[in-house]
């Protein structure tokens, strides 16, 4: 039987500063570095290796690279669409991927009306199932139908990119219930950023921290290798920086600079990824009397990889003012938007208000001119639309 690897929420290009970008995909890499001196079986993707449908160009060059890798060790790699490299209309580069002959999308759907039917790729012993992730879990009523394909004397494996309720927590979001599943040896799960084990269904967390949060909180990447043979599972860390979380309360901010750097001189920063959380009610000054700049010159002549800084909950006492740096989980807000809006204003149209934001979101190609960006963006909404 084999020994596989579990990855999910790869998220490549999902940092809009480069030096975190590149540590994204530094982790990625060394995952496939890995799975490839293991000598794994096979490698599975449970949805979002890109943050986006549409990838930048030098984001795909370097992804062909490490997909070709796994090609000239012969360790064919199964996925499936995350919610964040979902497409509605069902095209995105995980096709490019999947046509280059680099992976295999194991998404293979049949729908009635009353179920969906799942058909299995078979490899080594092993049927894998897989259901793609949607944009504010769309997925979720869909998964409630879905029936799998017997493939009796087989490891059953199921991919899903979603919420199951056993992992939400208190977050105020759909899940699919674990017993309305169908029942399957392995659950490949994606979605939540989480190291979350319950009986057989497994999130093996982000291959690296998604934002100033999760740096926080994970300080790494990691994923899983799975043994069949032995029914037991290996968590591996993806080490790639030290992380040094600061947390800095301040009442005055023109003395804010000082205290800051301060702090910051009682630390060894070299080559270390500074999380700088300052909190507090601003009593003296504003904002703007605190350098930032002249912080982050600090650290750079103190040879820190990079810093990166959150005043969520700094304000001013007479205005209350929060200048928030970091989104925890847009996906979240987006749904929770749409739900207030819907109660609000009721309307059988706001049932497509998800899948046209989605539509909507998708970014320019790089090289597509603005006529044919315009055109696709109409198209797919006329698709949701059914004009």
């Amino acid at each position: 039987m084999p020994r596989f690897a579990h990855i999910s929420d790869v998220h490549l290009g999902g940092w809009k500063q480069p030096e975190l970008q590149e540590l994204n995909f530094q982790s990625f890499k060394k995952a496939v570095d890995i799975c490839i001196e293991k000598k794994l079986d096979f490698i599975l993707i449970a949805g979002d290796l890109f943050d986006s449908a549409y990838p930048s160009i030098e984001i795909l060059k370097k992804t062909f690279r490490e997909f070709r890798r796994f090609s000239e060790a012969k360790i064919p790699c199964f996925l499936i669409a995350g919610s964040h490299d979902y497409s509605v209309s069902g095209k995105t580069f995980l096709d490019v991927l999947e046509n280059s002959g680099f992976c295999k999308n194991i998404a293979n759907i049949e729908e009635t009306e009353d179920k969906i039917i799942l058909n299995p790729f078979l490899y080594k012993g092993t049927a894998i199932y897989g259901y793609p992730g949607k944009k504010s879990g769309l997925e979720i009523p869909e998964l409630r139908k879905i029936k799998l394909n017997d493939s009796p004397g087989m490891f059953k494996i199921f991919m899903l990119h979603t919420t199951i309720d056993k992992a939400k927590g208190t977050l105020p979001i759909d899940a699919i219930e674990t017993d309305l599943l169908p029942q399957a040896d392995y659950y490949a799960l994606g979605h939540l950023h989480i190291d979350f084990k319950y009986k057989n269904f497994v999130y093996p967390g982000p291959i690296f921290p998604n934002n100033f949060q999760e740096l926080e909180d994970l300080k790494s990447g990691s994923f899983y290798i799975v043994d069949t043979d032995s029914n037991s599972s290996e968590k591996i860390n993806l080490k790639i920086k030290d992380v040094l979380s600061l947390q800095i309360e301040i009442t005055d901010a023109l003395t804010a600079t000082e205290k800051i750097i301060s702090e910051l001189e009682k630390k060894e920063i070299a080559d270390k990824i500074i999380l700088l959380r300052v909190k507090g009610e601003i009593e003296k000054g504003t904002t703007s009397d605190i350098k930032f700049q002249q912080i982050e010159e600090y650290t750079k002549s103190k040879e820190a990889y990079f810093l990166l800084r959150n005043t969520h909950d700094l304000k001013t006492k007479e205005s209350e003012f929060s200048e928030e740096i970091d989104i925890k989980n847009i996906e979240n807000i987006e749904e929770e938007v749409i739900n207030i809006y819907s109660e609000e204003n009721p309307s059988d149209f706001n049932s497509l208000l998800p899948q046209l934001i989605h539509a909507l979101s998708i970014e320019k190609q790089e090289g597509e001119t603005i006529e044919n960006f315009n055109t696709r963006l109409i198209e797919e909404s006329k698709k949701i639309l059914r004009f």
